[in-house]
């Protein structure tokens, strides 16, 4: 007799997961997306395999933090327009919130030790959870020797090649599009899901009402998120006046919304030259400073705009006072940041769930989840290196132990992310004599 399905959570439920998601997710995109699969997929059991993977791959190919677009695409499937929009907010909003103490701390009292030392031992921890996610979702996603290779080449551009990221995914997607062309029983096999699916969101349901596309929504979801996304820009230039440093910002980081394709490791090179030598809100030293501050705490990686706007607008305050602008440097970069997140899903999700049993498309996919396989080896090999062999040192045995131990926990004995996250934490305060 066939298992039952999962119950649907209800929205309180969902909004208490979420909420401790925002909190919970260290490690970057790839990081984030393998602790959603664990979460949603494996342990609750919320989201198939397929389905998940192919709104991953959807998230993949837009502008923007795809972790925080899949988050979102997750929950407007499971709750609809505002399941969405709590499910993105609260991805974002502690992240959000942790970066503006840390950047007032850090233009304030300068490098504090018991931060430092949380992050020292958070660091080989996120290694680990990496790693163990990153082998998860392999075995899972790699089901023929076609995709198998297509993860080798991923990882073998990006590591060793250096390849841009979005350059990767289009060529997976090439791949995979041309795929039941040429090897027709390799892709079909690839794209058949393996098991019973008792998920709530399942391969085999139907889809639900609010997933079919219509003009009179699209119109709706296109003025909407327009308005949303503008209306602070321009309240702001009819302050403080179209020059403004927060004005400015607004205006810089709302373009790199719209072209800065492959997540917040393609952003991150295009938006710190632009903001250090082309506009001087800060200084490089500054920059790679937010950006360890952004990889150490929870939330997107791209939360690292988020410092360049404070720091680039407690700096260059005008007539405000450095608190009171850079706060308003940290919204506007991280409103113009992550709201058009909403539009790209609201919009193009309707038409992607529409299109799940398209043959060429779904293989296409298949094809982009095996390169981010590959992508998650490199981050977790690149990430363990840095960790380990820390530059201009010999091995760290702290953070190898760390490692070694979280790893073998979380795939041996299944210990859960959270367990892991705190211990670390804890474990670096007491290495580094805090306690």
């Amino acid at each position: 007799m066939a298992e039952k399905t999962i119950p649907h959570p209800g929205f309180w439920e969902a909004f208490r997961f979420w909420l401790k998601l925002g909190f919970i997710s260290f490690g970057g995109p790839t990081g984030q997306i393998a602790l959603m699969h664990t979460e949603l997929v494996e342990r609750k059991q919320w989201i198939s395999e397929a389905r998940f993977l192919h709104a991953l791959n959807y998230c993949m190919l837009l502008p923007g933090p795809e972790a925080t677009q899949l988050a979102t695409y997750v929950g407007w499937l499971l709750h609809k327009t505002w399941g969405g929009i709590v499910a993105g907010a609260l991805f974002v909003l502690p992240s959000a919130f942790i970066l503006w103490a840390l950047s007032y701390i850090y233009v304030t009292f300068g490098h504090v030790g018991w931060v430092s030392s949380i992050f020292y031992g958070l660091k080989p921890a996120v290694v680990a959870i990496v790693a163990s996610a990153g082998l998860r979702i392999g075995r899972r996603a790699l089901g023929n020797g076609v995709l198998w290779a297509i993860a080798g080449a991923a990882f073998i551009a990006i590591y060793w090649l250096h390849a841009p990221f979005p350059l990767i995914v289009l060529a997976a997607a090439l791949v995979g599009w041309l795929g039941p062309k040429f090897w027709p029983q390799k892709f079909s096999a690839a794209l058949k899901p393996a098991g019973e699916d008792r998920a709530v969101i399942s391969d085999t349901a139907e889809p639900p009402a609010h997933t079919r596309p219509s003009l009179a929504r699209a119109v709706r979801v296109v003025l909407v998120c327009l308005a949303l996304w503008w209306l602070p820009v321009v309240l702001f230039a009819t302050w403080l006046g179209p020059k403004h440093t927060v004005v400015r910002e607004g205006i810089f980081f709302s373009k790199a919304a719209m072209v800065t394709f492959g997540g917040a490791y393609a952003v991150l090179p295009y938006v710190s030259q632009q903001a250090v030598e082309h506009h001087g809100w800060l200084d490089a030293g500054q920059m790679l400073d937010g950006l360890a501050l952004a990889e150490t705490t929870p939330g997107p990686l791209i939360m690292v705009l988020q410092f360049a706007g404070f720091i680039g607008a407690w700096q260059h305050p005008g007539p405000l006072t450095p608190l009171l602008a850079a706060t308003l440097g940290a919204f506007i970069t991280t409103w113009t940041t992550f709201v058009p997140c909403f539009l790209w899903i609201f919009l193009g999700a309707p038409h992607i769930e529409q299109l799940r049993n398209h043959a060429k498309l779904a293989a296409a996919l298949s094809a982009v989840t095996a390169a981010v396989v590959g992508v998650i080896l490199n981050l977790a090999l690149w990430f363990g290196l840095h960790t380990v062999f820390p530059t201009g040192r010999g091995i760290d045995w702290f953070a190898a132990g760390i490692s070694v131990v979280a790893f073998v926990g979380m795939t041996r004995w299944k210990w859960g992310i959270v367990p892991v996250i705190v211990g670390a934490g804890m474990a670096g305060l007491v290495y580094r004599g805090v306690f």
